[in-house]
Parts: structure tokens; sequence; C-alpha cells
């Protein structure tokens, strides 16, 4: 007896989990055994006699045992007898009785082509297609190719097509791809990963198909989804501008060939080999620098003139406090001392580090010219603009002069505080990225705050059409990543920004800084304070409802914010409320808690630095402090000459620094503190981590103690988890970790009533 199986496409009526019945395409299979030339239907129902017509009828005798084991093997594989499926039912008298696979999938019915079909002929099975078959597989192992040329609409960019050669011809797949990462459910690239054991079918025209493994396959996407950034724009072909080429290597890697990808004109080709440089050469310290690099900022120097070298613009992001003006005046010096800084640089700054700069350059780098272009009489200072080595001005500036910066050619362009770009719609990014610089740096701390969206503008003002147009990236990126989980665009984005984003944490590369201790102080509300609290989240809770009804989530965000202001605010000292019900309230626990804390820190012979969002808060402080004759200094945003009131501290004045978080979040060294105090958490993590910043960094020869006071079961604890939540999306992108992501349950959560 031999067993024969003939594969066919039907269809088939389907009824569907709400008990509707739709048609669908199927592969089906009929099954036949074949005794000594003639043929036995399988869903002939079994007897152990059978007779051959002829003149002569003759008897023979079916093999059940033979026949059985034949249907354990097609069921083993995947197959099922159409008799025990009620929810599916195929065209009557078609002499199906088997279902090849049925999920909907392309890929199994494929998949059974390219792997079931050989392990079943290899025992015995024969096996035949019908010749108008949809599916066939006409090539189990293709041969890819990628042919990089010029972009013909784009000057400066290149064009990809990707492809497998069947038959000898030809078959471009990027329509195919595209469609691929582009569609919905099991065909997006997120489903890959759980596939990648699986067989993936790409059709190639006329019913044909070849199959792909799915690791091989989720590797070519990677870059297709880096060079594609989803531009809908290009169909037949992939356009990049140099800084995608790098992955064409790992274009070559998921291929397994190195020679698959041709390049057309040599320059192409150079300018690949020249990404495939795996460090910058070492740097040595510019004759007149006034200062001993550690290893790793002579590293950071290296990277930022490979950069330069390769004519692309980074971000330099160590964390605060490892000296990242340092190394960009080294940077300075060297392009001045080579020659090539034959026009002027461009630092933009916050309006309270243009001194900073100023004294640091002096103190680093005399030999450098400065010319600082800030206050309301710097009219004149534009005429000195083209003697100068390097111009500082800031963000506000920048704007107002807009007309007079656009006719000025700069050599460096350096953004400091670069996150205060952050908003790619904002005027001041408009303005940065019009100006004319060879070379685009930004320095910051922080890259990314909130969302991906921010790292987003920082690129497109280093590198414009690196990572597509912001539509195409939060569809492509953002989307993805932040609301989706996909690890496969996390891993496709962090291969192509990692070339252009060097960050190192204290923990890596600072490794004589004394330890920092994180301390999170929790304080019950109690009587009349918590009774407010409570009545104040009952009322803003019923209205933060009310408006995501009306408005939707993203329409409220105004009326969310204001309601957990008030809410945050009783936290702090019911003085804060601009209520009636809260001016008979006059006790405040966190208050009471935050000078018993202090009375211990200032009996230790610590110095503390004490940060608040409110300046009004900062402000009954400070009476308290008075009342109890505690030396203190206090720096907010109205604070005329800050370097003063700093120097102030650090000589030893004020036992006591009182900060608004916005004026002290950057720019400020303050090491002999070392004790700092965040009296109510901000939104931002990344803002209180600057903030802390100020003591804990290079200089610091003392552990540092960081208190975060909190009252329990609030709004304020729960603002502490969103804060832990946001730092994940950066570490997912510039480290390892998840995103989570935030939406009414998250509401609903901060509005929760007091728990303790």
């Amino acid at each position: 007896m031999r067993a024969r199986l003939s594969v066919f496409h039907d269809k088939a009526v389907v009824a569907g989990e709400d008990g509707r019945w739709t048609e669908q395409d199927v592969a089906v299979a009929a099954l036949t055994f074949d005794y000594d030339g003639f043929s036995v239907d399988a869903s002939i129902p079994t007897s152990g006699i059978f007779f051959v017509p002829g003149e002569q009828a003759q008897e023979g005798t079916r093999d059940h045992g033979a026949e059985s084991a034949v249907r354990r093997l097609l069921e083993a594989y995947g197959m099922v007898d159409l008799e025990c499926l009620d929810h599916l039912a195929v065209s009557p008298g078609s002499g199906a009785s088997y279902l090849v696979r049925y999920e909907g999938d392309v890929h199994d019915v494929c998949g059974f082509e390219t792997q079931v079909v050989p392990e079943l002929e290899a025992q015995g099975v024969s096996i035949s297609f019908d010749t108008s078959y949809p599916w066939r597989v006409v090539d189990k192992d293709p041969k890819f190719y990628a042919d990089v040329g010029g972009s013909e609409d784009r000057p400066d960019w290149f064009a990809l097509e990707l492809g497998v050669e069947v038959d000898g011809a030809r078959v471009n797949l990027v329509p195919v791809l595209l469609s691929f990462l582009e569609g919905a459910h099991e065909d997006s690239f997120h489903a890959l990963s759980r596939r990648r054991l699986r067989q993936i079918a790409l059709p190639v025209g006329d019913g044909r198909y070849v199959t792909v493994p799915g690791e091989k396959l989720a590797g070519i996407l990677e870059v297709v989804v880096e060079l594609h950034q989803g531009d809908r724009q290009e169909r037949e072909s992939l356009a990049f501008g140099e800084h995608g080429a790098q992955g064409l290597e790992r274009l070559e890697l998921a291929f397994g060939d190195e020679g698959a990808v041709q390049y057309q004109g040599s320059a192409i080709g150079a300018k690949h080999r020249a990404r495939k440089s795996v460090a910058p050469p070492p740097v040595v310290e510019p004759r007149g620098l006034r200062a001993t690099l550690r290893p790793y900022q002579r590293d950071g120097l290296a990277w930022l003139q490979g950069l330069r070298s390769q004519e692309v613009g980074g971000v330099l992001a160590d964390d605060m406090g490892l000296g990242k003006t340092l190394q960009t005046i080294a940077h300075l010096l060297i392009e001045k001392l080579s020659g090539r800084m034959d026009v002027p640089s461009l630092v933009v700054a916050p309006t309270s580090l243009v001194g900073t700069w100023q004294r640091e350059i002096a103190k680093f780098a005399p030999e450098l010219d400065v010319l600082v272009v800030h206050g309301p009489k710097r009219a004149s200072a534009y005429a000195k603009v083209s003697g100068a080595d390097v111009v500082i001005t800031t963000y506000p500036i920048v704007v107002r002069d807009e007309e007079k910066l656009l006719d000025q050619e700069f050599h460096l362009l350096i953004l400091d505080e670069a996150h205060t770009i952050k908003n790619s719609r904002s005027r001041a990014h408009r303005v940065v990225k019009g100006l004319d610089a060879r070379h685009r740096l930004c320095l910051t701390g922080t890259p990314i705050e909130n969302h991906l969206g921010e790292l987003w503008a920082l690129l497109d003002f280093l590198n414009p059409g690196m990572l597509g147009d912001e539509l195409g990236f939060r569809r492509w990126y953002r989307k993805p990543i932040e609301e989706q989980g996909d690890e496969q665009r996390l891993a496709a984005l962090k291969a192509q920004v990692s070339p252009f984003l060097l960050r190192r944490e204290k923990s890596q590369v600072a490794t004589d800084l004394p330890p920092k201790t994180m301390l999170r102080v929790p304080v019950e509300l109690e009587g009349r304070q918590r009774e407010l609290y409570e009545s104040i989240r009952v009322a803003a809770h019923a209205d933060v409802r009310k408006a995501i009804r009306d408005n939707g989530l993203k329409g409220s965000t105004i009326s969310i914010l204001d309601a957990l202001m008030k809410l945050r605010q009783v936290c702090c000292d019911p003085r804060l409320c601009r209520m009636d019900a809260a001016r008979s309230v006059l006790e405040s626990a966190k208050t009471e808690a935050l000078f018993k804390l202090l009375e211990r820190q200032l009996h230790g012979g610590h110095r503390v630095l004490l940060f608040s969002q409110f300046t009004s808060m900062l402000r009954i402080i400070s009476e308290g402090l008075k009342e109890r004759s505690i030396r203190h200094l206090s720096l907010t945003g109205s604070t005329r000459r800050r370097q003063d009131v700093v120097d102030a501290f650090e000589a030893g004045e004020a036992d006591v620094f009182l900060i608004s978080l916005k004026a002290g979040g950057c720019g400020l060294t303050l090491t002999s503190a070392d004790t700092v105090i965040h009296y109510d958490q901000w939104w931002n993590p990344a803002a209180q981590d600057q903030a802390t910043d100020r003591a804990y960094r290079i200089g610091q020869d003392k552990p540092v103690f960081v208190h975060e006071i909190f009252v329990a079961g609030s709004v304020e604890e729960r603002m502490l988890e969103l804060q832990d939540r946001k730092r994940r999306l950066a570490d997912s992108l510039l480290g390892d970790g998840a995103r989570s992501p935030i939406g009414e349950d998250d509401v609903e959560y901060l509005f929760a009533p007091l728990s303790v």
C-alpha cells in the first residue's frame, strides 16, 4: 500500500466567534491509498474488502494498520481530518479529506510545502499539487540581492533595492517587505518575534512565494525599519542619507553573503567602508589645554573628533557632572589649532550658563578668543563676531536676533542643555536648525525626558532626515515602542542612533566618586490637612472624569494637571492653596517633617541643598529657617546675580541653600554640600536627577545623601512610580529597560483615595 496526497485550493465556509459564517480560501488535500495500481479514497468508509472493477472483478484487502499509521503521520504534522471540524465545511464533492492547515495564515500554508512535504515524502507519502494551487513555493532557499545606488529625488542620498532571484530573474521585495511591516496583527514586525523559528512566506507574483526563516527575515527587516522610517513616498526602493549606511553592514550579516550587497559607484562604496570603523582613533589633549582629561573624557574627545571627520552631528549625553563642557572646550581648541576653525563657532546655552561658559573657557583654554552676545547692549557685538573664535549666546537671543545670525557661517554650532529644543514645533528649534554651520553638536544629560519624540527633535537638528519626518517617526517608532513595547523597533532605533549618541554614567566611569544614597521619606497626613486633601481630591476627580468623557484623555491634559497641582499643593503646605477651605488649615505634616530632618542634618555637620518646584513654598521654608536662626540662601528664577549667591554658599556663608527646581536644575556646581532634599516631586525625573547632580559631580569628596519627602498614599507617592516609568523610557533606548504606557487607568490611580 502507498499513500497519495493531492493538495488543492478550495472555498470553505467558516463560523466566526460571533456565529456568522464567512467564506475563506483554504488549502485542502485528498488522501488516497494505492493498492497495486488501484486507488481507494480514504473518505470511503473503511471495509476490509474492496473490488477492482474490470472484465473479471478482483477482490482486495485493505491494510487498516498501515492506513491508520498514515493518518496519524499527517495529523502529527498539523493536518486535520475535515470530519473532525464542525466550524468549517468545504465544497461538497470536492473529494477533500484533510485541511492542510487553517489559521488564516499564508505562512503556515507555504510552510507546509517547505517543511512538511519533504518530511512526508521521506516517509513514503506521494504528494502532488493541483496546477491551479495559488500558494506555490518556488524557492525554498532564495538568494537575496541588494543594489545601492544614488537617489533620483534627493541629492547626496542613496536608494536601496532589495529582493530575491527567482528562476534567474530578480524580484524586488521592497514593496512586499513594507507591506509586511505596516500590516496588522499577525503580519506585523512586532509579531515576528513569536515566529522566529517558522518560515515566512513572501509573494513574488503570479501566486508564487519564497519562504524565509523568521530569524533571517527579522535581521533583514531591522535594516528595512531603519532605512524606511515610515516614509510612504518611496515604495520601490528605500532612500537614506549617509547616516544610514551603517545599516548595510547588518544587512550583509543577515544575508549571510558579504557580496550580496552591491554598490553602484565607488563613492558609495567608499562612504560605506568609512562607516565600518569600530571606534575613532585616540587623541591627546591639545596643546594649551589647562586640564588633564580623564580616560573617559579622552574617549569622548576622540568621539567628537570622529563625528567632525565624518561630517555628522551627535549628542554628548554624559551624566551631569562628568565634564561635557570640558570635553567640548578641548574639541574647540583642537579645531582652532588645526586651522579648521577659520570661522567662529557658536555656543547656544540657557541664559544662566553664559557666565559659566565664559569662565570655563578662560580657565581651561585661554587661547580661545571669546565673544558674548547677550544683554540689551548686544547690537554692537555683532560687528565683532567674525573675529572671535567662540561666540556665546542664549536661546532667547537666537530667536530674537535670528536675521543677524542667519547671515553668519559657523564652524561648530553647539547647543548646551540641548533638550531646550526638544519641542520640534518651537521657534527655538526652527531657528537653530536654520543656522549655517559645518558641524553640529548637542550637549545634554537628558536626551529623553518624557518621550522618544524629544530625541527625534535633537537628531532632526543634528542630521536632518536621519529619522524621517516627525509623523513617520511617531507611526514607525514611537507608537510601537511606547504603547506596544515592540522590542524589534526599539532594537532597530537603538542601532540607528547609537553611533550618534554617547552616554556614560557616573557608575561606569567616575569610580572615584563617593557613594550616593537615595532615601525616600514618607509623611502621613492627619487631621484637618487630611480632610482637606480628600475633599479636594473628590471634587477634582469628578471634574477630571467629566473632562475625559467630553474631550478624551489627550484633550483633558490641562484639566488633569490643574487638578493634580491642587493635590500636590495640599501635600506640601495648605498655605499654597488659594481656596477658602484651606485658609483655616494651619498644620502641615510635611513642613514639620522637613524641619526635623534639617535639624538632624545640620546637627551632624552637613550642608544642604533643598529643591522645590514652588517658589512660594521656598518662601514659607525661608520664613521657618529665619525663625530658627538657620543661615540660608535662596536661588530662584528672579535671582539676578546667580553666581554671587552660588559663590557665597560655596564659601560657607550659609548651611542651607533653597533652590527652585527650574532655576537650579543646571549650570551649578555645589560640591560643598553633601545632602540634597527634594521637598516635592516633579513629573520629569530627569529634572530632579539634574538637580541632585549639582552636588554629586566630579569634585565631590564626601558621600552624598538624597532625601525625597512625600506624603504616603497620596498623589506624591504615585508620582514617584510614574517617575520610575519615565526613567525606564530613557533606559530603554540609552541602556536597558522597558516602557509602560500611561493611560486612563493611571489617571484613576493618581486620583485614588489616600491609603496609608
